[in-house]
């Protein structure tokens, strides 16, 4: 069995961690696996040693990658795209299987132009209808498919992320000064991330609180602080940037610590295929405080605070209640641990390996 995996987003957050753990679960179960990217940086991990890799380096998402597919994908078995780029052409490949980690771009909520949700809703509707098999990383992302893009249920199987525990026994040290306490927010500032909540619920507290209790918002600062940006207004129109560390860019290797040092962490977002965050925080043994909405209550089970992701005012009690890093909430651990139970990535591995050799 031959396969090829298109790995160009090896080093994307959210992907990137997918890959980065899937990849070197399931060669050992090929004959021959090729990848599909960048020679340097594929070979900078260790499992990719004695893989062929093609080099492509075309935009994802593009034209270019598109028409090149045909031309740079072998003849395979399986081909594996991780994203739902799947190629249009036809190409020399038994079986292709995608992964849709959502279907953000389809939805109402989605900040895009007209022409991008048209091209999006033909790039989706490629992908279900040429692959073989498509996997989501939730029940929620299953039912966001099966609404947006209908298709036969059959052809779709939900297989979760999980999370590494060991990274979180022994976390590297970074360059980041962080504060002796903190409120963490991890992620990007898409309106859909919702941060506006989070900042309008801590403009609430006391100066005396918010000295205390600081936020770190991880991510460049050049993100957050934009011209003419919604939330930048918000941070300098009410004096909060004495108040908010912005980590800058967070290696893989340094993420860990920045999860342990927090007292809480607030993830406020509207939708999500799967909230990979929330289940790093709670690897990390981290009080978590989430939005109800979309796939984030089956992530997070009975281990999460939850909240209405619309009401500012309700995040900023609970924020209040469960500042406290020495408050004794038993039930919540005792329900972490059966949460991270469902979430290793060795099953994620297995689910994968079962659904390529169907």
């Amino acid at each position: 069995m031959k396969l090829v995996i298109d790995a160009r987003l090896i080093n994307a957050s959210g992907v990137g961690t997918y890959l980065k753990n899937i990849i070197p679960g399931i060669i050992h179960a090929f004959d021959e696996v090729l990848l599909l990217g960048n020679n340097k940086e594929l070979k900078l991990f260790d499992w990719a040693e004695n893989i062929k890799i093609i080099e492509f380096n075309a935009k994802i998402y593009s034209l270019e990658e598109q028409i090149k597919y045909p031309f740079i994908i072998p003849s395979c078995d399986v081909l594996w795209c991780p994203f739902f780029n799947t190629p249009i052409f036809p190409v020399k490949a038994g079986k292709i299987i995608t992964t849709i980690h959502d279907v953000y771009h389809l939805t109402e909520i989605a900040s895009l132009s007209f022409a991008k949700k048209k091209a999006a809703k033909l790039l989706f509707t490629n992908a279900v209808r040429k692959s073989n098999l498509v996997l989501t990383v939730s029940e929620f992302s299953k039912s966001e498919i099966l609404k947006y893009l209908k298709t036969d249920s059959q052809k779709i199987e939900v297989v979760y992320c999980g999370v590494d525990r060991t990274l979180f026994l022994s976390p590297k040290k970074g360059n980041i000064e962080l504060p002796e306490n903190y409120i963490l927010y991890v992620g990007n500032i898409k309106p859909h991330k919702n941060l506006i909540t989070l900042l309008k619920a801590f403009n609430t507290f006391s100066n005396e609180f918010k000295s205390k209790y600081p936020l770190v918002l991880t991510g460049k600062k050049e993100g957050f602080i934009t011209k003419d940006n919604e939330i930048d207004i918000f941070i300098k129109s009410n004096d909060l940037e004495k108040y908010i560390t912005f980590t800058g860019y967070v290696s893989d290797s340094e993420i860990p610590n920045i999860y342990l040092g927090a007292n809480l962490f607030v993830f406020p977002s509207l939708y999500e295929g799967f909230g990979l965050p929330v289940l790093e925080a709670l690897a990390a043994s981290t009080k978590v405080i989430s939005s109800n909405a979309a796939s984030l209550c089956e992530v997070g089970g009975n281990a999460v605070i939850y909240f209405d992701p619309k009401k500012y005012e309700e995040l900023a009690e609970l924020i209040k209640k469960h500042i406290d890093k020495n408050q004794d909430d038993n039930h919540l651990i005792i329900e972490r641990e059966k949460q991270l139970e469902k979430f290793t990535w060795q099953k994620v591995i297995e689910k994968h390996l079962e659904a390529f050799k169907k």
